[in-house]
């Protein structure tokens, strides 16, 4: 044994000295043994006079709690403020303009196509805008030449039919460059010629995911560029067992924590699901989360703590009165007389504000030791 443990041993026999002295004294005045069995099979146990100042006596008296579920759950993004980016452009990427972490604006290139059919698109709006702008010229000399009579009814609806025509197949075109993502086809007017063709972002927020790399080859309608999510909001998916269920509500507040940073995160509970998971016989419920400084990230573990009502006419006791045996059972010191103790089992029910209900194992006056529990045991320990 080393010096600094013959040092701390010796210093623990020296505290130890006046308890043992006493409960010796004590044994031999009185003879009788310091256990002794109670209807209820609990071992009592005596402690001097002179060492009751170390306890404290607490009358068990109900109470009214307030009822707090930590509910255990992962961050996800909003859904509702998600979007995936997905191409409306078939052909190789040639550049990416945007990587993962970068905000985004509404309307912002993320990346460009190599599109053979963006050129034919583009070739087929600037001719139907030429010809639309002719006929609408025709038109409008023909309206001008008939009201003088110089030409008869029949070029006139001729005219004005050749002008309908000429709009119709602009809309078209015009239409088929919107749908490629290009929101203002009159700006290719006066562009230069060009084979690459934007995918913009459908919605302002930080690129989340990138799923594409230049030179592969991208699908029409089915190729997933990019994941879009505006995270100042997110979610987070805690589960709620069964027995919790009468007390969760949507609409309710609910203050976030998460081991990664000291702050607490505002939240409200804002869909509850209608059936349970047949596999944890839980339900989900999602959180509306607003997360500050981006902190919160997503499948981060965190505690959402719920505020439940109350609980009417519990028996509490202080937290200092629940102790743990060796394996993990919760126990409290009941006083049977003024300096006699006994061990008793309980079951613990919610424990907030410094109390901690106790559910079965005690009833409304009965005596307990609250600070002091630990002397408590430590006594009888050495009393064993």
């Amino acid at each position: 044994m080393n010096r600094r443990n013959q040092t701390r041993l010796r210093l623990s026999l020296c505290a130890l000295l006046p308890i043992l002295t006493v409960a010796g004294c004590q044994s031999n005045r009185s003879n009788v043994s310091t256990y002794a069995k109670t209807g209820s099979n609990a071992d009592l146990f005596t402690i001097p006079q002179d060492q009751m100042a170390h306890v404290q006596v607490v009358t068990v008296q109900p109470a009214t709690l307030s009822r707090t579920l930590r509910l255990t759950g992962a961050v996800a993004y909003n859904g509702f403020r998600t979007t995936p980016v997905i191409t409306q452009v078939s052909g190789p990427v040639s550049r990416v303009a945007v990587v993962p972490g970068q905000r985004v604006k509404q309307g912002e290139p993320m990346l460009y196509v190599a599109s053979p059919d963006y050129s034919q698109l583009r070739t087929n709006f600037l001719k139907a805008r030429d010809a639309y702008a002719l006929a609408h010229k025709a038109n409008v000399r023909a309206q001008d030449l008939y009201e003088h009579k110089a030409i008869a009814e029949q070029n006139l609806e001729q005219a004005e039919s050749a002008e309908v025509q000429a709009s119709g197949d602009l809309a078209a075109a015009q239409a088929a460059l919107k749908v490629m993502g290009i929101t203002d086809p009159d700006s290719l007017v006066n562009s230069p010629p060009s084979f690459e063709v934007p995918v913009r972002a459908p919605i302002g927020g930080e690129v989340v995911e990138q799923d594409v790399a230049a030179g592969q080859l991208l699908q029409t309608g089915t190729t997933q560029c990019f994941m879009i999510s505006d995270t100042s909001n997110v979610w987070v998916l805690v589960n709620i067992y069964q027995k919790d269920l009468p007390y969760v509500r949507a609409g309710d507040v609910v203050a976030i924590q998460t081991d990664a940073y000291p702050d607490t995160f505002q939240g409200r509970i804002s869909y509850v699901a209608a059936s349970l998971d047949p596999n944890t016989r839980t339900l989900q419920a999602r959180i509306d989360t607003n997360n500050p400084g981006e902190k919160l990230k997503k499948d981060m573990y965190v505690t959402a703590t719920v505020n439940a009502g109350t609980i009417a006419n519990a028996i509490a006791v202080p937290d200092a009165a629940v102790l743990r045996d060796n394996e993990n059972q919760p126990f409290v010191y009941v006083a049977e007389s003024s300096n006699q103790f006994g061990r008793r089992s309980v079951t613990l029910g919610e424990s907030t504000n410094g109390k901690t209900e106790i559910t079965s194992g005690l009833k409304s006056g009965d005596q307990v030791i609250g600070d002091g529990s630990l002397f408590l045991q430590f006594a009888n320990s050495l009393q064993r």
